[in-house]
């Protein structure tokens, strides 16, 4: 998968430098990915729900934070939409337009 945006993991982690592993963890096997379907984000994420029309929620290092990407399964892309805590998380009122 091609991840659009790392550069807004890398700004998140630098100011929260205790999200670094697992987001460079999901960056790394999202980037050896090859989905086509949600049962394969399934497959390497067991906990990622599906929360709308191709958007995607993981949880990050035991839930303590959450990713919210848009993931194109035709071209094989990946656009990160929110990176924050859960709380952040929380407070989003419509996760379709984020």
């Amino acid at each position: 998968m091609r991840i659009i945006a790392r550069s807004t993991l890398i700004e998140y982690y630098t100011r929260n430098p205790q999200a670094k592993t697992a987001l460079e963890e999901w960056y790394e096997k999202t980037s050896k990915a090859e989905w086509h379907n949600f049962a394969d984000i399934r497959a390497t994420f067991a906990t990622v729900s599906q929360v709308g029309r191709q958007h995607y929620v993981f949880n990050i290092k035991g839930n303590d934070y959450r990713l919210v990407v848009v993931i194109q399964f035709t071209p094989q892309r990946v656009y990160i939409r929110f990176v924050g805590t859960h709380a952040e998380y929380d407070r989003i009122k419509d996760i379709q337009n984020i």
